[in-house]
């Protein structure tokens, strides 16, 4: 005898729920049935997968090892089950997208209408999370394909979106809102600057703007999301710097709010979609980079007020 794939769905979520009763809840078998199972595959592999607590289930160290093969036999075998159901350079079928919060809320909605229109058999899963998640996810198989920078995930196929510039956003009254001039780090030196909590892409750049031009990350004042870091700028408790599709977008809906953009190399960086070299995918999900290019562009045009001050 051998385990069984959904043997192997049943150790992997135990293993990541760390109790038998969370993760029969999330494979949608009763508790009894699913211990049932984990103590029948420890019985055909010889070998003791979990120790069982009072608190709950932790992975042997035979058990970590096995756990660690099953997610990978667990995505072969979905990519095997999706490589069927797709046609090379074909965008139909179910794709799952990891996508960065900064990223997803602005390109998404925009980019679906519209690839509906042309592909109305195309359906997306789509999470937001951290580069670091989203990194760890797509290995694993967990995604086909995630939307992030680039610097963050060498060894994958890259293909760009856009070029993410950063923006400033500062209250009205504020010496920095007298023009919409694209600014120099001068201009931020000896300045509070606002930004995300610790995790995200856009804070390691917002140091190192800070870091080059002798400005201040305020830690006082770290934002749980873009639209908290500008409501805490446009309230005069520092200068919020947020990516372009947040502002663009933003600006769009509400031209009284003042951003100037950041003119200098450390305040760009290459956004992209990104697969594993070995994914089946990869003729569609080319296809599926210049669509998502060509809304990129046309979300990143500027807005005429702000055409007119640049040129």
């Amino acid at each position: 005898m051998r385990p069984t794939l959904r043997q192997l769905q049943y150790l992997v979520a135990v293993a990541e729920s760390g109790r038998f009763r969370d993760a029969a809840k999330q494979v949608h078998i009763t508790q009894p049935g699913l211990s049932s199972q984990i103590a029948a595959m420890e019985d055909v592999l010889g070998a003791t997968l979990f120790e069982r607590t009072a608190t709950g289930a932790i992975l042997t160290p035979r058990g970590t090892e096995v756990y660690r093969r099953a997610k990978c036999i667990l995505r072969d075998v979905e990519e095997l089950k999706a490589f069927t159901r797709h046609e090379a350079a074909k965008l139909d079928g179910h794709f799952r997208l990891g996508v960065l919060p900064v990223v997803g809320p602005y390109l998404l909605p925009m980019a679906v209408r519209q690839l509906h229109t042309t592909y109305p058999n195309l359906r997306f899963s789509v999470r937001e999370e951290t580069a670091g998640k989203l990194d760890i996810h797509l290995n694993e198989g967990t995604f086909d394909t995630i939307i992030s920078s680039q610097h963050d995930h060498p060894g994958l196929a890259y293909e760009p979106l856009f070029d993410e510039h950063l923006w400033i956003c500062v209250a009205a009254d504020d010496p920095l809102a007298l023009n919409r001039e694209p600014i120099g780090l001068e201009a931020i030196r000896g300045r509070h600057l606002l930004t995300l909590s610790g995790e995200f892409r856009l804070t390691a750049m917002v140091q190192s703007l800070s870091d080059e031009a002798g400005g201040i990350v305020s830690h006082e004042y770290e934002g749980t999301s873009l639209d908290s870091v500008r409501l805490m700028a446009e309230m005069g408790a520092g200068i919020a710097v947020l990516p372009s599709l947040y502002a663009l977008s933003e600006v769009r809906r509400d031209p009284q709010m003042v951003i100037r953009r950041i003119d200098h190399p450390l305040a760009i960086h290459s956004v992209g979609l990104m697969w594993r070299e070995t994914s089946p995918f990869a003729p569609s999900l080319q296809v599926l980079a210049d669509e998502l290019r060509q809304v990129a562009l046309s979300l990143m045009a500027l807005p005429s007020d702000l055409l007119e001050s640049t040129s």
